[in-house]
């Protein structure tokens, strides 16, 4: 399926079919459906009896297959948290206690999936046509297998199409960039956001939306795991400058995942900046206009900017946190320190 604000990437897309690059990039904001755009490209490719546009008919033997997930000719690499849909699930950690505990799914693209993969291209297609990969997101590989990677996309096997996904395309390995077309995925206007959000029964879009960064995605994804309340206690906390307290905060917030966390954070140093700078008028929280401008008159840019990209290195493991709490402690004390 396309979402409703991917028309004109859809027919950018449809525009490279007649000269397909062996490895396609598609990067861009967390939570505007790349993924999705990526996989139905990928039924496009394999189907049978495209229509006019290029988009798959739903209805030939090719289409069947794949929506069973079963089409001989397509393979998806992805985290074992994606394949068992706990895409918040704890990362790597091994279970103890005699092995009463089961081990939780990987976060990461293991280097085992990469080698199957490998293998998998290395075959004739099945059906005579094209082979298509997907694997997502290209962020989750390791140094290891992103090498491994790399050493296929340098000598392409024949009639293979790798379609790669990235919401981070800052740490995917420059010499992978370099073998790949890359296909910047663009995000929906606020009007469309909006419009799609209500469509979906979300309740109170235009807060909803602010707090997921104008991801509609994400912005469902929030509003159906109920992380809508605890996301504006943070942002209520936060507009106490001074007053806030960390550990108080962490305590409630336990909860949330930590990249959520860390991006109403962003978003919200972002809109401080804004004032600060006097650059323009707040992005993300403009109902928090007057807690952000206390704020702002308590602290000045330079601090900012250094909290800012203090965040971005706590984003960098983000997904593997010792302790989810301790890291929203050390983030909230660090945050309350700008108003000393």
């Amino acid at each position: 399926m396309l979402y409703p604000w991917q028309r004109e990437d859809w027919q950018r897309l449809a525009a490279l079919r007649d000269r397909l690059p062996h490895a396609l990039l598609l990067h861009g904001q967390q939570g505007i459906g790349k993924r999705d755009l990526a996989l139905h490209f990928a039924q496009g490719l394999l189907c049978e009896s495209p229509l006019a546009d290029g988009q798959p008919c739903n209805t030939c033997g090719a289409c069947h297959w794949f929506s069973q997930g079963n089409h001989p000719d397509f393979t998806v690499v992805r985290p074992e948290a994606l394949e068992a849909g706990t895409g918040d699930a704890d990362g790597d950690g091994e279970g103890s206690g005699g092995g009463s505990k089961k081990k939780a799914p990987s976060k990461i693209i293991r280097m085992e999936q990469v080698r199957g993969l490998i293998e998998a291209v290395g075959v004739g297609t099945h059906r005579a046509g094209l082979r298509v990969v997907v694997v997502y997101p290209l962020d989750a590989l390791q140094t290891e297998g992103a090498n491994a990677l790399l050493k296929t996309l340098e000598e392409p096997p024949a009639s293979t199409v790798f379609l790669l996904v990235t919401d981070r395309i800052d740490r995917v390995l420059p010499t992978i960039l370099s073998r790949c077309r890359q296909f910047s995925v663009a995000r929906p206007t606020h009007a469309a956001a909006l419009e799609w959000l209500r469509s979906q029964g979300v309740a109170d879009v235009e807060a909803q939306l602010a707090l997921s960064g104008g991801a509609p995605l994400t912005a469902l994804h929030a509003a159906e795991a109920e992380e809508q309340p605890l996301q504006r206690l943070l942002v209520g906390q936060l507009g106490a400058g001074a007053a806030f307290d960390p550990l108080a905060a962490a305590e409630q917030l336990q909860k949330l995942p930590v990249p959520a966390v860390l991006g109403v954070l962003q978003r919200w140093t972002y809109d401080l900046l804004t004032l600060c700078l006097g650059t323009g008028a707040v992005r993300y929280f403009p109902k928090e206009q007057a807690a952000l401008g206390r704020c702002a008159g308590a602290t000045d840019a330079h601090r900012l900017q250094g909290f800012a990209a203090r965040l971005v290195n706590h984003r960098r493991s983000e997904n593997h946190p010792l302790a989810a709490r301790l890291v929203m402690e050390s983030v909230f004390l660090d945050y309350r320190q700008l108003f000393r």
